[in-house]
Order: C-alpha cells, then structure tokens, then sequence
C-alpha cells in the first residue's frame, strides 16, 4: 500500500505564503482598475518588481491574467472574468440582504425591509418584523411614494432617471399643503435630493404613515448603482430618526455590508490609475 506524504510544516507556510501572494497581485490588479504596470503592481502590494514579476508568470499560465504586448501591462485575463460573471449571477441583492434583515429585527427590534424601484415606484420585495410588530399597512409588493417615504427618498436621490424624477413630479402635484410645507418651496425635489445624498440616508417622520418614522440607505451594485434599499421604521414616540442615531447608523452599516457582498467599492478603496 502506497502512503502518501504530507507536506511538511515549513512546506505548508510556503504553499499558504504563495496563494496570498497571488491573490494579493489579482486583487492589486482590480483595484488598479483591471490593467497596470509591474512596477505599479509590486508598489500596490509592497513586494520587489522581481517577486511579483514571478507571481504574474504563473498567473498568466493559468489564465488569470495577460499582458499587452505594446504597452507590456499587465490585465485580468478571461479566467478572472469567468470568476467574476459566476459571482455576478450569485449577486442577488435580496438574497444577500437576508442576513442583515435579521440582524436589524433582533438587535434593534424595528420593522425592517428591502425595496426596489419597480414600474409604479419603490417596491418593498422582503419584510421582517419584530417580535411585537408596528401595526403598518405595508407588505410586500406594497408600493411606496418618492417623495414621502425615507425609502422612495432614497431612490429619487440616487437614481438620475427621467421615470424617476417624473414618479416625483407626479407626487409633487398630487401634494396637499401641509405636505408641500415640507419641503423647499424653491426646489423641493433638488434640494430633497442634495439632503439625502449628503446625509448618505434618508429620515421621515410621520409623512408617509402617521405616527410612524423611518430611516433608509441605499445598496449599491457591483457598477456602483443603486439597486435596492433598505429600510427599518418604527413607531414615532421611540424610534430615532436620524442620520447618527443608533437606527441611522445600523442601518446605512448593514446596507454598506450588503453593497459590499455585491461587488461595490467604497470610493476610498478604489484606486485608478
């Protein structure tokens, strides 16, 4: 009987040193926007041109990566593209939102949901509640306004769509006076727009349901687009509608961790070259 030999302690720490090397080098090139140098490359991760000269070789044997033959940089070959499509169709925001959905009900005890921007405007498509709910009249398929809600707030801020702004516009002229006191008397929807952007959330208090408030976030896809978001309310008299309060900052946490599971890059993080 053949008995195969394990590799040996010092044999292991090598193997395991070369995988984070090469994922180090991949990882180097995608934030480097795809394509870069060698000496770009070795500086990004702090290794010696030589070394990660040496990482790239294999890298190219296995399809992971090219080289221009004009300009000798280096780019993601078709084997890094194949990873990242079947990732892609694994990004599902709703699914991936699952996790955070829970962990807003238990740890904050607050209604909680996804939206997408539908035909009609924002769709709530996943619902958890608490274990003594807010008496709300929204489920799923529940279709929310632009304007009055944190979660259609959300979606006029971040989408530049012409649908969008006319979903908008339609709230707009349907407002009775006492909502239009609400906003910006000379440009309500420009001004709501900047507000949400700056503050990276949105808050309403009693506009879209009475005695109810709400804070949102947006999720982000791979291409740095908005495509879902989410959103915990709760009853009035105790729930902290703001950017920085304990539901804000929960909330715009869990969306940025949903963002991140799909691919986006937080602007910090993303280097061009």
């Amino acid at each position: 009987m053949t008995v195969t030999e394990l590799p040996r302690p010092r044999e292991r720490r090598q193997r395991v040193q070369a995988a984070e090397t090469s994922m180090a080098v991949l990882k180097a090139l995608g934030h480097l926007g795809g394509r870069a140098g060698l000496s770009l490359i070795a500086a990004r991760i702090g290794e010696s041109p030589a070394k990660v000269h040496r990482y790239l070789v294999s890298l190219m044997e296995g399809g992971l990566v090219g080289q221009d033959a004009a300009t000798q940089q280096y780019f993601l070959g078709l084997e890094t593209l194949l990873l990242g499509l079947a990732a892609m169709r694994q990004a599902d925001p709703i699914r991936l939102a699952e996790a955070s959905l829970v962990r807003l009900r238990e740890e904050l005890e607050v209604t909680c949901f996804v939206a997408v921007m539908g035909n009609k405007g924002p769709t709530i498509v996943r619902f958890e509640e608490p274990g003594l709910p807010v008496t709300v009249n929204v489920r799923v398929g529940s279709v929310l306004p632009l304007l009055w809600s944190a979660t259609g707030q959300v979606l006029l801020a971040t989408l530049d769509e012409h649908a969008v702004r006319a979903l908008a516009q339609a709230d707009l002229d349907a407002a009775t006076p006492e909502q239009r006191a609400m906003l910006d008397a000379a440009d309500p929807i420009g001004t709501l727009r900047r507000t949400v952007l700056a503050a990276g959330c949105a808050v309403v208090r009693d506009t879209n349901l009475r005695g109810i408030s709400a804070v949102s976030a947006p999720i982000y896809s791979y291409a740095g687009r908005p495509c879902a978001v989410l959103t915990a309310l709760g009853a009035t008299g105790g729930f902290d509608a703001s950017p920085d309060g304990r539901v804000g900052l929960a909330v715009r946490r869990e969306a940025q961790a949903i963002s991140r599971l799909l691919g986006d890059t937080p602007p910090q993080e993303n280097v061009r070259s």
